[in-house]
Order: structure tokens, then sequence, then C-alpha cells
């Protein structure tokens, strides 16, 4: 037996050695098997000749002969376990961790490129999705403003006790179609009749959506109501809402929301003529020298009135006049002077 025979007879007995001659047998070159197991072509040339240093490591020979071995019929865990043992034994000192979830070089446990990109745009879409979600059913909202009138005012009695003036009549109400409008790119909304949706969508800007006049009690939910602009009849209306906030179960007849926008604060009432503001004093009478106080103070009063006397006008006595504590005496009329308490004796 030659030379050559004996060492093909060795190298067969090894796991690189078994693996070449099925690939010889089976008609396959290196590049044909490297394309097959997507493995290059110098890691196989490197398992056939069992040159372990030039492999990346334990893990990746182990699973390059695992592949290797089932692309060319043979049984993979036969081969795995002498290719083990042989790379042990040429390379004790390299000492690999465990092996991972899938084995490298393995087509059929490595994800296809197609899958990575189907499963990147769901993610995507989920994102989206979920976005739009919270924030048309999930942003800060607020109580939402009562839809019903004010109560009315009952009229209150004056001063003078007459009812004060009623308040002017409202104006009359629009009638017909109630159409929302969007002012805006991606105005989400919802309208429903009960447990029936009439339309659930995103308008446009400008664009448009009447509420059917068959329907009993339709009503909105939307995220931006700030953004929709209603008419009743071709006549604007105000908005449910002036600034962005969650609102849902809002009637949207013309009767609610006319109701809603015509809701105004309580007139105040007028006062008479003549009666006297709420928190003034009443007005003093005159106190000028010589009228005579109004008999409707006094009795109001319960007092009698004070005898008001209007002062004399005084005047300059002139030569050979006399003054006395009644008046001024001519000249030549002689003083009298009253008799004394004690009888008239000086």
């Amino acid at each position: 037996m030659g030379a050559e025979d004996k060492n093909e007879q060795q190298s067969a007995l090894t796991a690189g050695g078994r693996l070449r001659v099925a690939r010889e047998a089976a008609g396959l070159s290196l590049a044909q098997l490297a394309e097959k197991t997507r493995i290059r072509e110098k890691h196989l040339e490197a398992l056939e000749a069992g040159d372990f240093a030039a492999l990346p490591g334990r893990t990746y020979a182990l699973g390059f002969a695992r592949t290797y071995a089932r692309a060319v019929g043979l049984d993979d865990a036969e081969i795995t376990s002498t290719m083990r043992a042989e790379y042990s034994g040429a390379m004790p000192e390299a000492e690999a961790p465990p092996a991972p979830a899938f084995t490298p070089g393995d087509p059929a446990r490595v994800p296809s490129s197609g899958f990575a990109w189907v499963a990147g745009v769901l993610a995507l879409i989920a994102a989206v999705g979920g976005y739009v979600w919270w924030n048309n059913y999930y942003s800060p909202a607020a109580e939402l403003p009562s839809l019903l009138p004010a109560d009315t005012p009952t009229p209150q009695a004056t001063a003078s006790g007459a009812p004060a003036a009623p308040a002017p009549a409202a104006p009359a109400q629009p009638s017909g179609d109630v159409v929302f409008t969007a002012q805006g790119t991606g105005v989400w909304v919802r309208f429903y009749d009960g447990d029936k949706t009439l339309v659930e969508k995103v308008l446009q800007d400008g664009e448009s959506y009447t509420v059917p006049a068959d329907a009993h009690d339709p009503k909105l939910r939307t995220g931006h109501p700030e953004l929709l602009t209603i008419t009743i009849g071709g006549q604007s209306v105000p908005k449910i809402s002036e600034e962005m906030k969650t609102v849902k179960d809002v009637p949207v007849t013309a009767a609610a929301l006319n109701a809603r926008g015509n809701a105004a604060p309580a007139a105040q009432p007028s006062a008479a003529p003549g009666a006297q503001p709420s928190g003034q004093p009443a007005p003093q009478p005159s106190s000028t020298p010589g009228a005579s106080p109004s008999p409707s103070a006094s009795a109001t009063s319960g007092a009698p009135a004070p005898h008001h006397v209007a002062p004399r006008p005084r005047r300059h006595k002139t030569h050979g006049e006399t003054v006395t504590a009644g008046g001024v005496l001519p000249a030549g009329v002689p003083l009298i002077t009253p008799p004394a308490a004690n009888g008239g004796n000086p």
C-alpha cells in the first residue's frame, strides 16, 4: 500500500475527510457548495483540511460542519460530534462560550431579509396607529359646558313696586341642515345616533359633513372641536369649544346647538323713575331760611315740624332815630319804658 493511499484512508476517518468524500460523490464543487450553504469557500476548505485555526471559532466550526453534513446527505449529529472531538484535540486552549440560541451559518434558522422588512413595516404602522388613537381618545380634556339654556330669571319688583321691564325678545333661531366644516388638516370626528355610527373619519381642511335630517338623536365625539365650524341652514353658530380638548356625547341637532349658542346671562332689573338706588342715603330736607318742611317729611319722622322765622332785614339808623329791641324809632317818637315787675315802682 502506497503512502498516498494510507493518507487518504486516514483523512477519510476525520470529519473533514468524510465531508470531502461525500461532496465529491455528490458531484459538487466547493463554489457550488458555498452558494448552497451560504458558507464562504475558504471556510469549507478549512473544514475539509482540519485547519481549525483558519475558522472563526469553535461555535462557528461546529455550525459549519452541521450545515455541510446536511447539504451532502451525512448524519449531521455524528459529524458534529466527531468535529467537536477533533477541535478539542487540536485546540484545547480555545474554550468557547456556550452555543447561542441559533447556529451561525444555518440558513434554515436565520430570518430572511423579506421577513425583516415586513416586521419593520408592521412595527411602524403600529406606532403611528397607536399615536393617532392616543391623541384622539386620551388627550387632556375638561368637563363639557352645559348645553341647556340658563334658567330664566324671575322678574323682580323695583323700589316703587312696579315690575321690571321685560327683557328684549331673542332673535329668531336658524333652522335647516346642520353642517360641520374642518378648518385644519386631520380632524378626526365620529357622528353617531345611539349605538349606530353615522360616520367616523378624518376630515381634511375645508371638508364638510352634513348631519342626516332623519337622525333621531345625533351626537359628536372629537379631539379638535376648535377646528370645526358649524352652520345651521347656512347660518353660522358658535363652535362646540374654542380650545383643543376631547368632547363626546355632544348633541348636534339644530335645537341643541341653538340652545347652546343662545344661552345668555340673566338681565338686570331696571330701576323705576324716581326710585332711590340701593345703598344710597335718602336726600335731606332743605334748610334754606324761610322754607317750610314738606308735609311728607314731617309725617315720616313722626315729630312736629320746627317753626322757622325769617329774619327781618337790618337797616342803619339815621340822625335822631332811637334804636330799641323792637327796632328803630323815628325821630321825635318818645321811648316808653314798660313798668317793672315789682308793681311799677322804680
